[in-house]
């Protein structure tokens, strides 16, 4: 992301509010009860933990970095065990207590069920089996005492370690942004004029119908899931060539002949299809709540927009068309250029603006 205000928010990204036990509930996010603290010190452990991979090089935070609204922003999507690529962009993990159906696809139905999956993926941590990851623990003197304190046991279990990892996940709360104490709060100037602007247009051309705000709280996301045209999009551009960074300022450019010798071809991604087996669901994806928006670049299941303004740009124009599933709703809309850039300060009006480090 090359706008102005990325390296500020970057800055201002291992200082998110993130809500250990006990502590106030962020304004515009609803109330949730404190995870155990034992359990959170314990998970947190573990997120960080490289020896839960079964080479001890992988952790969940190195696709959900901290620093980096607990996602990648170098990355469109994630990489895997020994480097290989995975389909999907690392979504964000800020207020991820608040999702019903996790992954971008829905298939676990809780943080919990969530957590475990990873683990034993094989292009993931790659374990074989639970089993195999938890005699990995139990040979972990470091662990006993954090497992004793957590559960009165010493033990490593697979629903002792989901419990773990998702009790420090719902810690992970950040809102009380400049647009939380303006539209809350009702503090007439924590909101500049350009930001207020963007929230009419927002809401203006029909973006609230799938990213609600409600009168006491808001998660910017209906949960459900819809095909906005994406995957369309990037399955027709896999014919042309593309550009890659190789290290911030290097880009560089393939045909696509070249990328189908030195590359592998991309897995195909019907979304949550794959879950339902359902026609209406093939390539609709749950809408990602706009929390922090700003800090979770590149956007998308697939990471295929790199900038708020192109995925902006992207809806004004109609989305992809091509896909006769895509969303009805999705039609296109005038946008000046002045507008756009208020859009933009809407969403980045939505960032925390806190205090304290997440640095482990």
């Amino acid at each position: 992301m090359k706008s102005p205000w990325r390296a500020l928010l970057l800055t201002c990204a291992g200082a998110l509010a993130l809500a250990g036990p006990g502590a106030a509930q962020p304004l515009g996010l609803p109330p949730l009860p404190a995870p155990p603290a034992a359990l959170v010190a314990l998970g947190k452990q573990l997120f960080f933990e490289r020896r839960l991979s079964i080479n001890e090089t992988l952790s969940c935070a190195m696709c959900h970095v901290p620093a980096q609204g607990f996602t990648v922003n170098e990355l469109k999507t994630s990489v895997g065990m020994e480097g290989i690529s995975l389909r999907r962009n690392a979504p964000t993990l800020l207020n991820v207590a608040y999702v019903r159906k996790l992954f971008v696809d829905g298939r676990a139905a809780s943080l919990e069920a969530q957590a475990l999956q990873p683990i034993v993926h094989p292009d993931e941590l790659a374990h074989p089996d639970m089993a195999s990851a938890m005699r990995r623990l139990a040979a972990l003197p470091e662990y006993k005492a954090p497992f004793r304190r957590a559960f009165g046991s010493a033990r490593p279990t697979p629903a002792r370690v989901a419990a773990a990892l998702a009790a420090y996940e719902r810690t992970l709360l950040a809102g009380d942004s400049p647009f939380d104490r303006w539209h809350y709060g009702k503090q007439a100037d924590a909101l500049g004029e350009q930001a207020r602007r963007g929230f009419a247009l927002f809401v203006q051309h029909g973006c609230a119908q799938c990213h609600p705000i409600g009168t006491r709280d808001a998660l910017f996301s209906d949960g459900l899931f819809h095909n906005t045209g994406v995957q369309a999009r990037s399955d027709a551009q896999r014919g042309s060539g593309a550009s890659f960074t190789l290290v911030p300022g290097l880009q560089a450019s393939f045909d696509h002949d070249t990328l189908r010798r030195i590359g592998v071809p991309d897995l195909p991604d019907l979304g949550r299809y794959e879950v339902t087996r359902r026609e209406r669901d093939k390539r609709a994806f749950r809408t990602p709540g706009l929390r922090n928006v700003a800090l979770t670049a590149p956007y998308m299941h697939d990471g295929s927009f790199d900038t708020l303004e192109a995925v902006i740009d992207f809806y004004a124009g109609g989305g992809w068309p091509g896909d006769a599933r895509q969303d009805p709703r999705i039609q296109p809309f005038r946008l000046a250029p002045e507008e756009r850039s208020a859009l933009v300060e809407f969403l980045v009006a939505l960032t925390s603006p806190a205090a304290r480090s997440t640095d482990p």
